[in-house]
């Protein structure tokens, strides 16, 4: 598939490792940076969305997303994501990806839009279904710094630069691969933030904000099939 990946910010916590692990499949090992454990929280645009060499649809290729996940390798290597929980504004794209890709989407109401004179940009989602419903995020932020793509072997490229994602359906684990080029990330200030996504998939991040925040203007992204890697 091919799509756009727009307005992305990366909200990360440092947390409990064993916390995570507990929560992973079999199979996959919780990765870390220097021994210590993150979750993320990445409210984001979807645009342009769809199959190779087919156009976008009106309606279908465009919708809001945001995404929980935690960062993960397969038998000793092919670092990658593992997500506890996907919400998007497309019906018809959670149906299509919970069958399609094994991901734990759910439906969500959701807005994204930016303050013209104070460049603060707002988010919201209220997740609608599937269980476990109530859930939901809201906040506002702003970005602060210049372009600078993340240094290898740095914590910023260990979060963002991963090129792997896992599913798993109860007796399959599967891979997915995605390209896109380098993140052009950019510091940014988290001015406020209330959020259950977190606490409903399992994890205590604690009370305080997210010690990294990030954000990344665009990118142009290329998504292939799951591929089956073990069975239970």
């Amino acid at each position: 598939m091919k799509q756009r990946w727009e307005e992305l910010l990366f909200l990360h916590w440092e947390v409990p490792a064993q916390m995570l692990q507990e929560l992973l499949p079999p199979g996959l090992t919780l990765d870390t940076f220097d021994g210590r454990a993150f979750v993320g929280l990445v409210p984001f645009t979807m645009t342009n969305v769809r199959p190779r060499f087919v156009p976008p649809v009106p309606g279908l290729s465009d919708f809001h997303e945001t995404n929980v996940r935690t960062y993960v390798h397969y038998e000793g290597g092919e670092p990658g994501v593992w997500f506890f929980s996907l919400e998007a504004y497309q019906a018809l794209a959670v149906k299509i990806a919970r069958w399609t890709f094994k991901l734990p989407y759910h439906y969500a109401v959701m807005e994204l839009e930016r303050d013209m004179f104070t460049q603060e940009v707002r988010f919201a989602s209220e997740r609608k279904w599937p269980e476990p419903a109530p859930a939901h995020c809201r906040g506002r932020y702003r970005v602060t710094g210049f372009i600078e793509p993340a240094k290898p072997r740095s914590l910023e490229f260990f979060l963002a630069e991963r090129y792997n994602l896992y599913a798993w359906d109860g007796t399959t684990l599967s891979r997915g691969r995605v390209h896109h080029t380098p993140y052009p990330l950019q510091t940014a200030e988290l001015i406020s933030l209330d959020e259950t996504l977190l606490k409903v998939a399992g994890i205590d991040r604690g009370t305080a904000m997210p010690s990294l925040v990030h954000y990344a203007s665009s990118v142009d992204v290329d998504v292939w099939a799951l591929e089956s890697l073990s069975r239970r």
